[in-house]
């Protein structure tokens, strides 16, 4: 059972969650004209698939498989791009022009970074899990099982408790 939608309903359907899309683009890039870019492919990608779309779940649970698969594969093919370019020195840039933080600010910044620091499927796997999806339809989206979710979650969470309690020590 396929789905067909006018271009008026498939654009509607986008809009009403596109903070899934917004989500997963800035959970996958921090450029924003990457996440512009990721944004498009995202929706290019919904476009031609969404004739296959068979309902056995939500649409939102449906677009935002589509949308990790293809910030996966964005990010992948980014990455054999930066390998071939010169790092610039933006790091002094960034603390220059850096706010000042408070600890909650801190807190929060450390958690994004051990998140950006996770391969592909984990850092999908922790935003579906911090988006309050169960294992079960975690397990359905990144197609693994859900003893491999519950399994990944608390590996992740391990490495995270480890690596921010040896941040604190002085």
């Amino acid at each position: 059972m396929s789905t067909t939608l006018s271009d008026e309903a498939f654009v509607d359907l986008v809009d009403r969650h596109r903070g899934i899309l917004l989500k997963v683009a800035g959970a996958y890039c921090h450029d924003a004209n990457d996440r512009e870019d990721l944004i498009q492919e995202i929706v290019v990608q919904l476009w031609r698939a969404v004739r296959h779309f068979e309902g056995r779940s939500s649409f939102s649970t449906w677009m935002y498989r589509i949308a990790v698969n293809v910030a996966i594969a964005f990010c992948r093919s980014d990455e054999r791009k930066r390998r071939n370019l010169v790092p610039a020195e933006a790091s002094l840039l960034e603390r220059i022009a850096a706010p000042e933080q408070t600890p909650q600010d801190d807190r929060l910044d450390s958690v994004r970074e051990l998140i950006d620091r996770l391969e592909p499927l984990d850092r999908a796997l922790m935003l579906f899990y911090l988006d309050d999806y169960s294992h079960d339809e975690i397990a359905s989206m990144l197609g693994i099982s859900e003893s491999n979710v519950g399994t990944k979650i608390g590996r992740i969470k391990e490495r995270f408790k480890r690596t921010l309690a040896a941040e604190r020590r002085p």
